[in-house]
């Protein structure tokens, strides 16, 4: 795997050298693999500043303000996913997501690239491997076999096999993933095979070290600061401000402040802005289990109270916690639904 300079976040750290295995703290392949999701990033001006980075960076809106798909996508990634990385035509790196999207300014290396973008804009964490000139591919030679695994909505590409201008990320459906690791040969299936057994608690270990260190370093009030710090574990101003809203555990009843936990329902690390993860309305109160549980995707809720398992609970383990006769635990606020959407979307494991 070819070495690569990285930079953890801030474009004043000094950069590091190394292996895409090294950043990533790869274990040894063991039980299934786990499923893989893949982008697409267009870098043509930017691609040497976020792969010598270690990053992708969009702002959050178009130059006339509207919201764009192609720069939402970016709160979307999560650790773990794959990332073709494509410039002049050609796909010349591959990359796997270590974090999740956050808000971080506009790299100052980018200088007058961008003039018309936003200062603060959405920031990914990637570890990138360059392939060699022999490996990199240029989809236009490939259309015969690409243009049918093109997604119907939001292709990176045009029928012909030309780029399309206004695309900067966008997801890439497995079929075609496939297709362009094929193409792409023995760099981009070992990049597949390490993303295919990460560790997940280190990815997220990961990620939230990543946006805490943003956070320290980024310039908003200290009072907001060490509260944002706070809330990654569920302490100080986001607990009290949960408990005006939820008094007791949702799952058991439980009232003695002592037992319970202030668990975000959309997770910390997955909010792509501070205000989500200071919302009070993004929190539940929940005994340690119950908290594990729902913070892990075991468990999640309807808008109306309904609780769903996930079916890798075992029988005998809803029996032993005391969930057998639990199947609803009270209707939610409005301003709760889209963060238990949220959830119940991309939180939830609902099968084994």
């Amino acid at each position: 795997m070819t070495s690569l300079p990285y930079r953890r976040s801030a474009p004043s750290l000094r950069c590091e050298r190394h292996s895409l295995t090294d950043v990533l703290d790869v274990r040894p392949p063991i039980g299934l693999a786990i499923p893989v999701r893949y982008w697409w990033v267009n870098q043509n001006q930017t691609f040497t500043h976020e792969v010598q980075g270690g990053y992708l960076w969009s702002p959050k809106r178009r130059s006339d303000g509207a919201r764009h798909y192609f720069y939402d996508t970016m709160t979307q990634v999560e650790p773990g996913d794959v990332v073709f990385s494509f410039k002049d035509t050609r796909i010349q790196a591959i990359g796997i997501v270590q974090g999740n999207g956050y808000e971080a300014p506009k790299p100052v290396e980018f200088g007058s690239v961008g003039d018309n973008w936003s200062e603060i804009g959405w920031r990914v964490n990637v570890a990138y491997s360059l392939l060699p000139s022999a490996d990199q591919i240029r989809p236009k030679d490939h259309m015969r076999l690409l243009q049918p695994l093109l997604p119907e909505k939001y292709s990176p590409l045009q029928a012909n096999g030309n780029g399309i201008q206004n695309v900067y990320l966008t997801a890439v459906p497995d079929p075609m993933a496939s297709a362009l690791i094929d193409l792409i040969g023995a760099p981009a299936k070992q990049v597949r095979d390490i993303a295919r057994h990460l560790d997940p608690e280190q990815q997220r270990r990961q990620a939230e070290a990543a946006i805490t260190n943003a956070i320290e370093r980024s310039p908003i009030e200290e009072t907001t600061r060490q509260a944002l710090i706070s809330a990654r574990r569920g302490q100080g101003r986001f607990r009290e401000e949960v408990l005006g809203v939820e008094t007791k555990c949702r799952v058991t009843g439980v009232e003695d402040r002592r037992l319970l936990i202030a668990s975000h329902i959309r997770p910390w690390h997955r909010c792509p802005e501070n205000e989500q993860r200071l919302d009070r309305f993004n929190g539940l109160m929940l005994t340690p289990t119950f908290d594990r549980m729902f913070d892990r995707g075991l468990m999640t809720f309807e808008d109306n109270g309904d609780v769903h398992l996930s079916a890798s609970v075992r029988p005998e383990v809803v029996q032993r916690i005391g969930l057998a006769g639990v199947r609803n635990v009270g209707r939610f606020r409005p301003e709760q639904e889209s963060y238990l959407e949220y959830h119940r979307d991309m939180i939830f494991h609902q099968s084994a």
